[in-house]
């Protein structure tokens, strides 16, 4: 049936002001917008592990054009941004810290969560070079796992740490004064947050429970007191680390994917340091170590999406090939990169669990003290 022109104009008048109060709706309810209209603009904190991962361009460019997602993701240390009233009080939509008891400490802190759920995983690992390392295996302290990669006993590196030897004791004899292992401020950074917490399981000979954690208290403290400056963001650690070399930096505490992400950031750089560097920077993997979790809070709900777009394949599989992240299992992605599979270890079977909140809250103290 043919349609007549007042019929027609009528219905463009009609698609026109339907579309008008769909903009306007849109606009209106920005919860919604973000996928059917304008791009959704997220604030929120962001531990600095993850900065490369956020300012990749690929990233931003999936999360704007499928998800409709723009993110204001600034860097701060994961428990700073879950315990700070400084930064609280900004009033985030999101968080984004590196372990999951952390979660449990943003709702200590009276955050109102809408959502949480661990986006990816890199389990804590020590970072040094290859003749400390093999100084180390010397010691009995490490052993080799092919390629640039050790495993260490964690906890006998502790306890000669804690008798106070030196560095030629534990078989590494060109480095000066008493070993020790740097981390984090565990106060403000996750990764020494971490460390804090399987350094006391280990020392107490499973996870650290209430009852147990004053018997080894005063043994972690040592530990931390022996590592002199610890830097406020694990980013920060690990540019000291590869700027100082290994007079400065021996061994430090980080994430796994760290090494890699560097690397494949600059490959002509990784060639130049391989060839001319007097050492070479090698992942040692604590037997056990712990698992780093990385849940992405929503505090709001037009931020819940996020947490949709992060665990999309296509994100999951671009944190894994650009940055060494594994996914939500501690899987690794379907990219088989020559560096990721030179540098990691597949699986990491010896994993502890983190001690509960309350414990963990207690051993910050007792260091902050």
């Amino acid at each position: 049936m043919a349609i007549s022109r007042r019929a027609f104009g009528i219905g463009l008048v009609a698609a026109s002001a339907a579309a008008t109060g769909g903009y306007v709706y849109l606009r209106e309810h920005p919860e919604i917008a973000g996928r059917f209209g304008e791009a959704k603009r997220l604030f929120g904190f962001a531990g600095g592990e993850k900065e490369g991962f956020l300012a990749n361009a690929r990233v931003k460019n999936t999360l704007e054009r499928r998800f409709g997602l723009v993110l204001d993701g600034r860097r701060a240390g994961s428990v700073e941004m879950v315990r700070e009233r400084a930064l609280l009080d900004q009033k985030p939509q999101f968080l984004w810290p590196s372990s999951s008891v952390l979660v449990e400490v943003a709702r200590s802190s009276g955050v109102k969560i809408s959502r949480d759920q661990v986006i990816f995983n890199s389990p804590i690992v020590l970072y040094s070079w290859d003749r400390i390392a093999d100084g180390l295996v010397k010691g009995g302290i490490a052993q080799p796992a092919g390629g640039p990669r050790y495993t260490v006993d964690l906890s006998k590196l502790l306890k000669a740490i804690i008798a106070g030897e030196n560095w030629s004791a534990i078989g590494v004899a060109d480095l000066f004064g008493r070993a020790r292992v740097v981390c984090t401020d565990p106060n403000k950074s996750n990764s020494g947050f971490m460390f804090a917490g399987l350094a006391a399981s280990l020392l107490s000979g499973d996870v650290v429970m209430p009852d147990t954690l004053s018997r080894i208290d005063g043994d972690v403290a040592t530990v931390f007191r022996r590592m002199g400056f610890k830097p406020p963001s694990s980013g920060k650690l690990f540019d000291d680390y590869v700027a100082g070399g290994a007079g400065a930096q021996p061994l430090i505490v980080g994430y796994e994917n760290q090494l890699v992400e560097w690397v494949l950031q600059d490959a002509e750089r990784w060639k130049r340091l391989e060839a001319n560097a007097p050492a070479k920077p090698v992942i040692l993997y604590p037997q056990p170590t712990v698992f780093s979790a990385h849940p992405l809070i929503s505090i709001e709900r037009q931020a819940d999406d996020l947490i949709e777009a992060l665990t999309s394949e296509s994100l999951l599989e671009m944190a894994w090939e650009d940055h060494g992240f594994r996914g939500p299992l501690g899987t690794i992605g379907k990219a088989r990169n020559a560096l990721l599979q030179s540098r990691l270890l597949e699986r990491i079977d010896a994993v502890l669990p983190m001690p509960d909140a309350p414990v963990m809250l207690a051993l910050l103290d007792r260091l902050a003290a």
